[in-house]
């Protein structure tokens, strides 16, 4: 990339850098790893940006890697894989740098607890609330990252919107 593309992109970057940590904080609760997928994500990104034109917003485009990048992680740590040596290097933090992911990981604490209360909720219910509640994304954004139409994403955020709404009327909260 050069000329307006890296600066674009610096942009984006900088736009969604705490949303795609935040999606890794709610997963991991290791400050260096929660670096590393994300830093993976961006790498990703810059190598398929080429691919972008017309899939949406960038955020959308974003999460949808950062999705796919969680779950290569968990088939290879599920395999007996190492991640990290199967990628040559790890990318070392300075002490200030895993003190302020520490806190990222820590300012998740609410995001893991609706993400807990939503375990009751099927796959699908819970990956929409996730997008749309937890990451902010449109509900056109989420659709898309999930390779459904907006109306079956409607659908299924109402849906589990209700749901949790019943739990939490049955819990007494």
């Amino acid at each position: 990339m050069t000329g307006p593309n890296e600066l674009e992109f610096a942009t984006v970057y900088r736009e969604n850098v705490g949303r795609l940590t935040g999606f890794f904080a709610r997963r991991c609760r290791d400050p260096q790893l929660v670096a590393d997928l994300t830093s993976q994500t961006f790498v990703e990104a810059i190598k398929s940006a080429h691919t972008f034109r017309g899939r949406g917003t960038p955020t959308a485009w974003l999460v949808a890697i950062a999705r796919r990048i969680y779950a290569n992680h968990l088939a290879e740590e599920a395999a007996g894989a190492d991640v990290i040596a199967q990628l040559g290097g790890q990318l070392v933090l300075a002490g200030d740098e895993i003190d302020d992911l520490a806190e990222r990981i820590d300012r998740q604490r609410n995001g893991k607890r609706l993400l807990a209360r939503a375990s009751r909720l099927s796959d699908a219910e819970r990956e929409v609330v996730e997008l749309v509640d937890l990451m902010d994304l449109k509900p056109t954004e989420a659709a898309r990252v999930l390779g459904v139409s907006p109306n079956a994403l409607r659908v299924r955020l109402f849906r589990a919107h209700a749901r949790l709404r019943k739990e939490l009327d049955n819990d007494g909260l």
